[in-house]
């Protein structure tokens, strides 16, 4: 992935049936590669925004471009494509309690058509990355939270996606799991993927000095923190705040 703009908000709003706006008018840009940081209170928007990027949810008025394609003028085979270059953690893990941790981790490439002795080598260096080996006959709920958190980064980044979505991914786990957790997704950005990581825990954002992304109400209301890492051409600031 290129630094090049690979998330692109462009006065982008979204209403829901009852009437009310969720985001309003969204202006920025997410170079690739970058990590940024959602920051804002619970009901600010951060979910919602990711559900956005993810194509859960499509906008009322603005447009969305993802790697260079506007999504709303994509069909579904374009936008499973687009899909397909996005990896997703969620704070409630979301792994499937049946299977054991290395078929977890190792779906993704299965469910792509893969062979089934390179999906589970790439499965297993990946554990061992998170260290996890040893654990690869084991079943989600057998581990702590934070190695089930691990097992779900894992899995999201097997099939080497181009940009990382994070929804709260350290909410439930003590600070010094959640610190473990942000480490690994740093050494992540590091090695090239991006990053957009929505969090509502200021402390923990603070620490890691990324750029930050704040919304209230569902509005841009603050960008800071602004840095590049190394070897990163400067990542693209927001571009207009959101009007009241």
């Amino acid at each position: 992935m290129t630094t090049e703009d690979a998330i692109v908000f462009d006065k982008l709003s979204l209403r829901y049936p009852q009437g009310e706006d969720v985001l309003r008018n969204l202006s920025f840009r997410l170079a690739g590669g970058s990590f940024h940081f959602v920051q804002g209170p619970s009901g600010s928007g951060k979910s919602t925004l990711l559900r956005l990027v993810r194509m859960d949810l499509f906008a009322d008025r603005g447009k969305l471009l993802l790697f260079g394609k506007e999504v709303s003028s994509c069909g579904r085979e374009e936008q499973a494509r687009l899909r397909r270059r996005l990896g997703l953690v969620f704070q409630d893990f979301r792994l499937i309690p049946w299977l054991s941790v290395l078929d977890n981790v190792a779906l993704p490439l299965r469910i792509a058509g893969e062979e089934d002795s390179s999906a589970c080598a790439k499965a297993r260096e990946l554990l061992a990355w998170v260290e996890l080996s040893g654990r690869e006959a084991a079943l989600p709920d057998t581990l702590s939270g934070g190695q089930r958190q691990c097992v779900a980064i894992a899995r999201a980044v097997i099939a080497r996606p181009d940009f990382l979505l994070a929804d709260e991914p350290t909410g439930c786990l003590d600070s010094g799991i959640a610190e473990r957790v942000l480490f690994l997704l740093s050494e992540l950005q590091r090695g090239g993927m991006g990053i957009l990581f929505a969090t509502h825990d200021e402390a923990l954002v603070q620490r890691l000095g990324h750029a930050i992304l704040r919304l209230q109400n569902g509005q841009v209301v603050r960008e800071d923190g602004w840095r590049t890492g190394a070897g990163e051409e400067p990542s693209p600031q927001v571009l207009q705040q959101a009007a009241g």
